[in-house]
C-alpha cells in the first residue's frame, strides 16, 4: 500500500475518533513507561506547526474575507453583520463572567517569565496596544503580533474592495485556500500531536490534570449552552418580534447536529445553505451571509478565547481589572471573526488574548494544546454554536426585512 493510500485511510478515520485514540495511547503510555524523553517531541512538533502557520493563516483569511464581502446586498446583509457582531461581543461578556464566576485553575508548564506583566494603567494598555497595531506587518508576521497582523489585514482587504482586479482577489483566495489546507493537514495529524502532550502533562502532574480539564470544559458548555438557547434567542426575538425557538431548533437540527460532528464551519457550508434554502430565504442574502458567517460569526470561539486565556491568567496570578476584562471582550470578539473555518481554528488565535493580558507566547502555546486535548467536547459544540448561528442570523434578517413572510420551519 502506497503513502497516498494509507494516508487516505488515515483520513477516512473520523477525526474525533483519532483524538480519543490519541488521548488514549497517550495516558496508557504515560502511566506504562513515564518519564520518556522522545515521546514529548511529538507535541512539541505539532504545536511548533501551529504556531508557524497560525499568523499567516489569520492574514490571509481576514484579507480575503473583507475584500470580496458585502458588496450590493442591501439593508439585510448589513443587519445580517450586525447581528454576528453584536452576538460575538455577547458572547465573550458571558464568557468572562462565568469565568470570574467561577475562576479555573489549570495544569500549565511555568517557564521563567511567562508573563510580561499587564499594563499598570488604562494609558499604557491603550499606548501599547496602538503601538502594536502600527507594527511592521512583516515583523509582526515574525513575532506574532496579532493585533498588528489583523490590523493591517483589514486595511488591506478594505482597500482591495476598491481597487485589486479579479486577478488579485482571486490569487487572495487562492492563498487562503492553501493556508486552510495546511492547516487540515496539520490538524489531521493532531492525535500524534495530542499523544506527546497529553504524555508530557500527565508525566509532569499525574491524572489530576483531568479534574483541572472538566472545570474548564464545564466553563466552556455553560457559556456556549446560555449563549445558544438564551443570549442569541433573545436577540433574534428583538429583531423580529417572533418566538424565536421554533426557528432555534429548525437551525439546530438542519445545521448544528452535522456541524458537532464536522468540527468545521466551512465544511457545514453546504449543510447551511441547503437548510436557508429549505427555509425560503432569499438566496442573494445567504449565498454571501452564510460563507461570511463561517468565517466572521465565531459566537462559540470568542468563549473559547475568552475563557482559555481568562483560565490561564488566574493559574499564572495575572491581575485582570475590571477595564482590561472589557477590553477582553471586545478584543476576543474581533480576534473570533479572524478565526480560521476548520477544526481547532479559535485556539490559534489565543495568543492574540493572551498578549493583551502579558501572558507569553509559551503559555498560550500551552492552551491550544489544551485546547485541542478538550476539542472533541469544546471544539464540536463551539462549531455547532458557530454554524447554527450563521443560518440563525439571516433567517432573522429576513423575517425583519419581510415580517409577513412565513419560513418554512
Amino acid at each position: 500500500m502506497g503513502i497516498k493510500q494509507v494516508y487516505d485511510k488515515w483520513e477516512s478515520i473520523s477525526l474525533v475518533y483519532r483524538i480519543i485514540g490519541g488521548l488514549l495511547i497517550g495516558l496508557v503510555l504515560a502511566l506504562i513507561v513515564p518519564g520518556n524523553e522522545y515521546i514529548p517531541i511529538l507535541g512539541a512538533l505539532f504545536i511548533g506547526a501551529l504556531k508557524a502557520i497560525a499568523p499567516f493563516l489569520v492574514l490571509f483569511l481576514v484579507i480575503g474575507s473583507l475584500s470580496k464581502s458585502g458588496k450590493g446586498i442591501g439593508p439585510r446583509f448589513r443587519l445580517v453583520i450586525i447581528l454576528y457582531i453584536v452576538s460575538t461581543i455577547i458572547s465573550a461578556i458571558v464568557a468572562t463572567l462565568i469565568s470570574f464566576g467561577f475562576p479555573a485553575d489549570i495544569a500549565l508548564i511555568v517557564p521563567p517569565e511567562s508573563t510580561t506583566g499587564s499594563p499598570d494603567s488604562a494609558y499604557d494598555l491603550i499606548s501599547g496596544l496602538l503601538l502594536k497595531l502600527v507594527c511592521n506587518p512583516i515583523e509582526a508576521l515574525m513575532t506574532g503580533n496579532y493585533l498588528g497582523i489583523l490590523f493591517w489585514a483589514v486595511i488591506v482587504g478594505i482597500i482591495l474592495r476598491t481597487t485589486a482586479s479579479e486577478g488579485t482577489l482571486k490569487m487572495c483566495e487562492d492563498v487562503s485556500d492553501t493556508l486552510v489546507k495546511v492547516i487540515r493537514g496539520i490538524i489531521s495529524f493532531a492525535p500524534f500531536g495530542i499523544l506527546g502532550l497529553i504524555y508530557e502533562s500527565i508525566s509532569n502532574n499525574g491524572m489530576e490534570i483531568f479534574a483541572d480539564y472538566g472545570h474548564l470544559i464545564l466553563l466552556l458548555v455553560a457559556a456556549m449552552l446560555v449563549v445558544m438557547f438564551i443570549t442569541n434567542p433573545l436577540i433574534v426575538f428583538i429583531v423580529t418580534r417572533r418566538n424565536p425557538y421554533p426557528l432555534l431548533f429548525a437551525c439546530i437540527k438542519g445545521s448544528a447536529v452535522t456541524a458537532f460532528f464536522t468540527r468545521s464551519s466551512a465544511a457545514n457550508i453546504p449543510m447551511n445553505l441547503a437548510l436557508c434554502e429549505k427555509m425560503g430565504v432569499d438566496k442573494e442574502l445567504y449565498s454571501t451571509s452564510i460563507p461570511l458567517g463561517a468565517t466572521i460569526n465565531m459566537n462559540g470561539a470568542a468563549i473559547t478565547i475568552t475563557v482559555m486565556t481568562l483560565a490561564a491568567a488566574f493559574t499564572l496570578g495575572v491581575d485582570v481589572p475590571i477595564y482590561m476584562a472589557i477590553l477582553l471582550c471586545i478584543v476576543s470578539a474581533f480576534a473570533a471573526c479572524g478565526a480560521s473555518g476548520v477544526g481547532g481554528g479559535s485556539l490559534l488565535l489565543i495568543p492574540l488574548a493572551c498578549s493583551l493580558l502579558g501572558i507569553s507566547d509559551t503559555i498560550a502555546a500551552q492552551l491550544i494544546a489544551i485546547g485541542f486535548i478538550i476539542g472533541v467536547i469544546q471544539d464540536s459544540l463551539e462549531t455547532a454554536l458557530n454554524s447554527s448561528a450563521d443560518a440563525y442570523f439571516t433567517a432573522a434578517a429576513e423575517i425583519h426585512e419581510n415580517p409577513d413572510k412565513e419560513l418554512d420551519l
